[in-house]
């Protein structure tokens, strides 16, 4: 008997430790011996047809239809782990379906080297060579405690503070989510599996873009990936044919004036000197500047304790303000007081020669970033450079009389204690409005109440709040009206003041109208720009960003926000026409395969805006203008699929340094060439003659993007919507004819494995390379498949993919066996039409077309249950069926299952398929090369008969079973299971005359069209019937209903007639059920159909089995309640 590979639980990782890998090693040879025939014959090699002259780039799609599909290419600092493989299958399934659907299909995959990631690794190889040694053999992991270099202190995401609710921000990615803490880049090579002695060749950064390629293509190669290799490339200079590519692609942006200069909020990297965007990053993916309004509240008195701390520092007649952060400049009419918190640090900071500021030192150093002490051309490197003058406690300020900008109170305000403000969010200085805030107006009650415990004058927390915003909801002091309405007690309160905060929040916003100051009567949305632009002309006030959570880059910088000249792409509310086309495309012509990915990008449509497109640290691609600026990773990956079109013509190696089909050099690649290539301009013989390009060669390279070109599917996590997939669209839109723009878009959720995060610190992890090697390629894609197929995260189980070894190994054995009886003649020979097989190829067809659907769909999950699973099922179900019928399965159907489980397991499972086709069935060429089967609609009766005898022989067993289950536990039964036996099956050749009314009932009221019943009008006549009628019409009416929303015709529900003769599919059942129950006896009764008051002594008439044309009077119980299509049955001892 075949068991499961043996396991156990490896003590050094949560992964499954396999023990017993016979079976395994027999299919992983199996795998290597196809893939080597596949890579010889150049199976994927994609070629378009032979250009036919006078047809359009459309009529030839229609006459040879293509398929191109794509993922986001991998970024090569490290190896593919199986959260890639998850996304890749998506693309690897797909194409193996579209071959299948007679479709050329093209699947390439490039190599992302572009941009920091790389670089900053280098060169922290750099340092830990020259820390430790070429090998690292000065390194001593006992002795060393020293921290981790990370730049300047934290300033880790506050969930207490809620961000600006007009602001549309995207969780962390997976960057962040996967973030493993090795304290040295040596280790982390180590943890990659490199040998010790290489990893100091990883300093120079384009060692990397050599030894990482080849190993994501021979990983690939081991899944069984249907690549056309001929395509690869690396990114960057690395290339000069696609440096060539990224040039133009720049130059056409800038021409259209989608790129452009200028001067604006970004998160920044003091150590790098430059823009840190999404990939730069590891930790803070999605994480974008967050926009504050500073005020300027000017010191009128010293409390005494600050008095002496300053005393002598600064000139007496310098103006000295604290600097609120605040989200909502128009609430400032109502401020009271101002918070600091009584245990933070805070720095009094030079700004010019008579002005200082007041701020947390992290605040300030943000500031150092936006101009406030420092110039763009002169940003610091060190926090120590900040002009900080004096540091003390927020306590030691408290009682500080202070004039706030716009307030009522104009004779001036005080700094007072809060113990919830935070020295990582904004300044730590925070205004009070407790009109408006909650948080205040709690803090401000509890400090009056508590005057003497926190050291204040009381009358510093009564100053009178007026009324700054009225709202419908909550009247016009929002923030009274919640806290008493919600039972706020305590500023510690802090689940009930977050909740009441984003209340006040949203109701002053959206449904506010002001109350006072110059903007009286106008909607807070429309007040809030005037109050701001006002506070900052009047120098009252001055524009403040910070991150909007913790960033740290590549290089190990914690990240600011900077306000700096920059290169962007004009993406968003800048550019209108330009992003409705995008959205018009979205809306209209993009296939997203999901409600959430269509919202993911509406609303990142919504939301995203100017994107810096170039830095001056990493690898990339000059800028072509500006050449000491380098295309940054996001910005030079939109458009590389129409890259892989032609690449295999410029070049034969992924660095571009040996020639391709066509001898092109680099050089000869010019913007114009490429505008010829592209379709963005008709043929010109100087294009010709200016590359040195002849004509027939150009022409070539476009037919070449004609055929494949558009991009059919891309495949992507969904964490890159919010910036890769979303630049994509852009891109494609700027630049290409509207025929070339993207078909579809599938994005996937993260991939957990055995229900858990990837992680490597917790050894929860696997590469794909070490998931192929364990359980070979097949199960891997089985598994994978077998994980889900929505946005929401899916999920790897290894016992899955264990079983999984245990089943195709299983399922090859019984084809190859099979095979050789029927060749033998020991399977039934002649015409395959008994009842059993009837059934059975019925039930094949069925599932050849559910298969189809479903891969049709991009549904794996539901495909591979359909053509593995239930086509197993259907083939267990007929063997058993025919060996119990003692007629044994059919030699033609036997060899028509092996042949189609392996076409319909193809496009998921291909090694064991080809195998099977070729060495089992014995055809000449690979199954990659084969169509989907095609076979007749499966036929309902027989569809219907199917589940006929698997329902009545469920509820049989189950029977049966249930009494040696009471009998086991002592209780009383029907029958004795084990003693000698008889089994009655009684059916009705009638319904029920009662049941005619319903039936006209729901007929009447059945909308065909729509496929609905007026439930309204059904249920008032049924309510009508009342007691025990209603009771037994309720069911069957929804039993009519449910068959109808099934999409069961309405001819065959309303008119009663079962689709097949259910005597004679009892009569085929007989055999099957003596055997499986062990009854001496099996009689099939026809029922008389009585008058209901004599049911009690219902007659019938043997028709199939034992005591066939007998008549039996008085039937037991169970007889009176067998209907056309459900019968009953009584066991009773003999």
């Amino acid at each position: 008997m075949a068991t499961l590979n043996g396991v156990g639980i490896d003590p050094h990782a949560k992964t499954l430790k396999l023990e017993n890998t016979e079976k395994r090693d027999t299919l992983i040879t199996i795998e290597k011996k196809y893939q080597k025939a596949w890579q010889d014959a150049g199976v994927f090699n994609a070629t378009p047809p032979t250009t036919e002259p006078g047809l359009s780039p459309s009529e030839i799609h229609k006459k040879h239809p293509k398929y191109f599909a794509a993922f986001a290419y991998p970024y090569m600092n490290g190896t593919l782990h199986a959260g890639h493989s998850f996304t890749i299958s998506k693309v690897e399934f797909t194409s193996g379906f579209a071959r299948m659907e007679g479709k050329r299909v093209l699947f390439p995959v490039g190599y992302h080297c572009t941009g920091m990631p790389i670089k900053a690794c280098a060169d922290k190889l750099t340092e830990d060579v020259q820390r430790f040694g070429k090998n690292f053999e000065n390194y001593d992991e006992e002795d060393d405690s020293s921290p981790v270099p990370t730049g300047q202190p934290p300033a880790p995401t506050q969930a207490e503070t809620k961000e600006d609710i007009t602001k549309f921000t995207s969780k962390k990615g997976k960057a962040a989510a996967k973030t493993v803490k090795m304290k040295y880049q040596f280790q982390i090579m180590r943890a990659l599996g490199i040998p010790n002695s290489e990893i100091h060749r990883f300093a120079d950064a384009h060692y990397w873009l050599k030894y990482f390629p080849p190993i994501c293509k021979n990983d690939l190669k081991n899944f069984g990936a249907r690549v056309d290799w001929r395509r690869s490339m690396t990114t960057t200079d690395a290339n000069p044919y696609y440096d060539a590519f990224v040039r133009w692609q720049m130059n056409r942006l800038y021409e259209l004036n989608k790129i452009q200069y200028g001067v604006r909020y970004t998160i920044y990297s003091p150590k790098d000197g430059q823009p840190c965007m999404d990939h730069d990053r590891t930790e803070g993916e999605g994480v974008a500047p967050q926009d504050y309004t500073a005020l300027k509240l000017k010191v009128k008195e010293w409390a005494p304790k600050a008095m002496e701390i300053i005393q002598g520092k600064i000139p007496e007649s310098a103006n000295i303000y604290f600097i609120p952060a605040t989200l909502r400049p128009e609430t400032m009419y109502g401020q009271t007081c101002c918070f600091v918190g009584p245990k933070i640090t805070y720095g009094l900071f030079k700004v010019a020669d008579n002005e200082y500021y007041i701020v947390t030192k992290r605040a300030a150093w943000n500031m150092a970033f936006q101009g406030t002490f420092f110039n763009s051309d002169n940003f610091p490197k060190d926090i120590s450079q900040l002009p900080l003058v004096v540091e003390f406690l927020g306590s030691d300020v408290v009682g500080t009389l202070v004039k706030a900008p716009l307030s009522v109170h104009t004779s001036g305000v005080r700094i007072l204690p809060m113990e919830s403000v935070l020295a990582t969010k904004g300044t730590g200085v925070v205004t009070s409005v407790p009109s408006d805030s909650p948080d205040d107006y709690t803090t401000v009650i509890d400090l009056a109440k508590k005057a003497e415990y926190y050291g204040i004058q009381k009358e510093w927390a009564q100053l009178e709040i007026p009324p700054i915003i009225q709202t419908p909801s909550y009247g016009n002091i929002t923030a009274k009206f919640l806290v008493e309405k919600m039972k706020i007690n305590s500023p510690k309160d802090a689940k009930q003041l977050a909740e009441a905060k984003d209340l006040a929040y949203k109701e002053g916003y959206y449904k506010g109208t002001m109350l006072i100051g110059d903007y009286k009567g106008q909607s807070v949305e429309s007040a809030k720009p005037k109050v701001r632009e006002t506070l900052i002309k009047s120098g009252e006030a001055f524009e403040y960003a910070e991150p909007n959570g913790h960033v740290v880059s590549r290089s190990g910088d914690e990240c600011v926000t900077a306000y700096l000249g920059q290169w962007f792409l004009n993406y968003g509310e800048n550019d209108p026409e330009w992003r409705n086309t995008v959205v018009d495309h979205l809306k209209n012509d993009l296939k997203t395969y999901s409600s959430e990915t269509q919202h993911g990008f509406e609303k990142n449509l919504e939301w995203l805006n100017r994107w810096a497109c170039a830095r001056t640290y990493g690898l990339g691609s000059k800028l072509p203008w500006d050449p000491k600026f380098l295309v940054e990773s996001l910005s030079d990956s939109t458009i590389y699929m129409a890259y892989y079109t032609i690449s295999h013509l410029l070049h034969s190696d992924i660095f571009g340094t040996q020639p391709g089909v066509l001898s092109i050099k680099p050089c000869q690649m010019t913007d114009e060439v490429w505008d010829y290539v592209f379709c963005r301009c008709p043929f010109s013989p100087s294009i010709s003659e200016s590359s040195g390009i002849n004509k027939s060669d150009l022409e070539r390279i476009r037919a070449e993007f004609e055929y494949w070109y558009p991009l059919d599917m891309n495949s992507s996590g969904k964490d890159l919507i919010p910036n890769h997939l979303t630049f994509f669209l852009y891109i494609h839109v700027a630049l290409f004819p509207p025929e070339y723009w993207p078909r579809s878009v599938r994005a996937n959720g993260h991939l957990l494995l055995n229900g858990d995060k990837m992680s490597k610190s917790t050894g929860n992890f696997l590469t794909l390379s070490d998931a192929v090697t364990k359980y070979g390629a097949d199960a891997c894609r089985i598994a994978l498949a077998d994980a889900g197929d929505g946005v929401e995260d899916a999920n790897f189980e290894e016992t899955v993919a264990n079983q999984i070894i245990l089943r195709m190994h299983t399922l090859k054995e019984w084809c190859e066996e099979t095979i050789s009886a029927a060749q033998s003649s020991k399977l039934r020979t002649g015409e395959a039409n008994s009842f059993w097989d009837t059934l059975f190829e019925n039930e094949m067809r069925g599932l050849v077309h559910e298969a189809y659907t479903h891969y049709s769909n991009l549904s794996f999950k539901a495909a591979l249950k359909s053509a593995l699973y239930d086509f197993t099922s259907a083939r267990d179900f007929y063997r058993e069926a025919t060996a119990a019928a003692g007629i044994g399965m059919s030699a033609s159907l036997a060899r028509k299952y092996v042949e189609l489980q392996a076409l319909l397991i193809t496009p998921i499972a291909p090694h064991w398929a080809d195998y099977v086709w070729q060495e089992v069935l014995h055809h000449d060429t690979t199954i990659q090369n084969a169509l989907w089967p095609t076979v007749p609609a499966p036929d309902n009766s027989r569809t219907a008969a199917r589940e006929y005898v698997r329902a009545t022989s469920s509820a049989i067993t189950s029977a049966e079973a249930s009494q040696q289950k009471r009998k086991d536990k002592g209780k009383a039964t029907l029958f004795d299971p084990k003693k000698p036996k008889k089994l009655s099956i009684f059916f009705a050749a009638s319904f029920p005359a009662w049941q005619d009314e319903y039936i006209s009932l729901v007929r009447d009221n059945f909308d065909a069209l729509a496929v609905s019943v007026n439930e309204k009008k059904v249920g008032e006549t049924l309510k009508a019937k009342g007691g025990k009628e209603m009771k037994r019409a309720m069911p069957f009416v929804q039993g009519l209903k449910k068959r109808l929303y099934a999409g069961e015709k309405q001819d065959v529900v309303f008119e009663r007639k079962l689709p097949f003769n259910e005597q004679d599919v009892l009569a085929q059942m007989l055999n099957g059920l003596k055997r499986t129950t062990g009854c001496k006896a099996i009689e099939v009764v026809e029922v008389e159909t009585e008058d209901e008051e004599e049911n009690k002594k219902r007659k019938g008439k043997v028709v199939a089995g034992d005591g066939q044309g007998e008549t039996r009077e008085s039937l037991p119980g169970p007889a009176g309640s067998a209907v056309p299509g459900n019968p009953s049955f009584h066991f009773e001892n003999i």
